[in-house]
């Protein structure tokens, strides 16, 4: 639940079963969960101590992509490799903005702001203006 986005093989389950052992989820469980797949759906889930499976993770919006298990290495590093084809900098910058945006103490708003502005002083947004008007694709360094 830490991750950016997670992938499940189809005949994967998942649940939280720490209360059929006398305490609660710890390392998170408790807050993250309720932030994927909303409250209603996380009270059952760590309250019945039951599994789901990966097409129920699915649909909760617990993982983003469910495949075959021998799809499951091709099928990430089909996403790996369009994500690294991407400016790493704006990766960066998105991924601190979009997390600003779960924290009680950080204004979400003003973390994008803030890093929409650093990104334009950057060689990637250089190169990647330059490769849209050109009709190429950008060459980011570090790609």
């Amino acid at each position: 639940m830490a991750c950016h986005f997670r992938v499940a093989s189809d005949n994967a389950k998942m649940g939280l079963p720490e209360v059929s052992l006398g305490v609660i989820p710890g390392y998170g469980g408790t807050q993250r969960l309720p932030q994927l797949v909303g409250k209603g759906r996380a009270m059952e889930m760590i309250m019945t101590a039951g599994m789901i499976t990966a097409e129920q993770a699915h649909a909760y919006g617990l993982v983003n992509h469910v495949t075959t298990q021998e799809e499951l290495l091709p099928l990430c590093h089909k996403i790996i490799s369009r994500i690294t084809n991407n400016s790493s900098v704006a990766i960066a910058h998105a991924i601190k903005a979009v997390n600003a945006g779960f924290k009680n103490t950080v204004n979400g708003y003003e973390q994008e702001i803030e890093a929409f502005g650093a990104c334009f002083g950057t060689d990637d947004f250089a190169e990647g203006t330059t490769a849209f008007l050109e009709k190429r694709k950008a060459n980011f360094p570090g790609s």
